[in-house]
């Protein structure tokens, strides 16, 4: 019994999933912005697919006056903004797809945001970084003999992968 006198309540039994202790609360954050569906904002990438989900994010749903078809607004970058426009029948089209009819009319792109999900600021996913390339045996050799003094076998390995960075640069001298 609490203090107020009410029985506390029971949850079940065993383990619940994660999922299902924020379901309400996504789907009040999602419906406050007017995504009625919230596998749209959930699963964002698999509905319109990784290449737009890595450059554009939805913002919120807006319905007109008429409720006769929404729009979509994406936040993306200045320099995306091109890419992403091109694709919208495409957008369009699978969100429509996510809602089963076709619920969304227009999708509209903005580069700033004054409201959203990350409040305006874009983190996309970046780049993947380059392959490290493989360095020279003569460089590792120099670096290995400039860092051969030292004792800890952990710093040693630092500084010959250091030695090497610094003696691979172009137009290094060496010697």
């Amino acid at each position: 019994m609490r203090k107020d006198g009410a029985e506390p309540k029971r949850r079940g039994r065993g383990f619940e999933p994660a999922a299902g202790l924020l379901r309400d609360r996504i789907r009040a954050a999602g419906e406050s912005r007017g995504f009625a569906v919230s596998r749209l904002l959930t699963h964002w990438a698999e509905v319109v697919g990784a290449e737009i989900a890595a450059i554009a994010l939805p913002v919120k749903i807006g319905y007109g006056r008429e409720g006769l078809g929404a729009t979509l607004t994406l936040l993306t970058t200045g320099s995306a903004a091109p890419v992403v426009q091109m694709q919208l029948p495409k957008i369009r089209e699978r969100v429509n797809a996510c809602y089963g009819y076709a619920a969304i009319s227009r999708v509209a792109v903005t580069q700033t945001a004054s409201t959203g999900f990350a409040e305006g600021q874009v983190a996309f996913a970046p780049a993947p970084k380059p392959a490290p390339r493989a360095a020279d045996p003569a460089i590792r050799r120099e670096a290995s003999a400039l860092s051969g003094e030292v004792h800890d076998p952990a710093l040693r390995a630092a500084l010959e992968a250091l030695g090497e960075k610094v003696l691979s640069r172009p137009g290094q001298k060496r010697g």
